[in-house]
């Protein structure tokens, strides 16, 4: 686990349930709970109860891991009611991914039709 020793993360509050937060799914490895500033419709965070840097340090770490918060991601959208429709799963890997809790954490999109996503097209902000 990165960051040993370090003070909590706003997701280890969460999960503690020092913060309150709309939860969606929990299991013993995982927390699920929707993004105070959605994005899309349906825009929930999908946490591992252990912290991890990002989506690199978890998957070199703890792969198995990795996997449950990959299938609690598939759960959260059948509980949305996207699963058939389609959505979108993204790991922001450090500040220049847009990545401001270095706790790994994938966004479960959906509800909508997605637009595409990187670098902004010019003129569009």
């Amino acid at each position: 686990m990165s960051d040993a020793g370090a003070a909590e993360t706003l997701f280890e509050r969460i999960i503690a349930g020092e913060i309150p937060a709309d939860v969606v799914y929990q299991d013993d490895a995982t927390f699920a709970f929707r993004d105070i500033n959605p994005q899309a419709r349906v825009h929930v965070l999908v946490v591992p109860r252990k912290r991890y840097r990002n989506v690199g340090e978890l998957a070199e770490a703890d792969p198995e891991l990795l996997s449950a918060v990959l299938l609690t991601a598939r759960k959260v959208a059948e509980i949305e009611g996207i699963s058939a429709s389609g959505y979108r799963v993204v790991f922001n890997t450090d500040a220049d991914a847009g990545q401001t809790v270095f706790h790994v954490h994938a966004h479960v999109l959906g509800g909508e039709q997605l637009g595409m996503f990187g670098k902004p097209q010019a003129g569009v902000h």
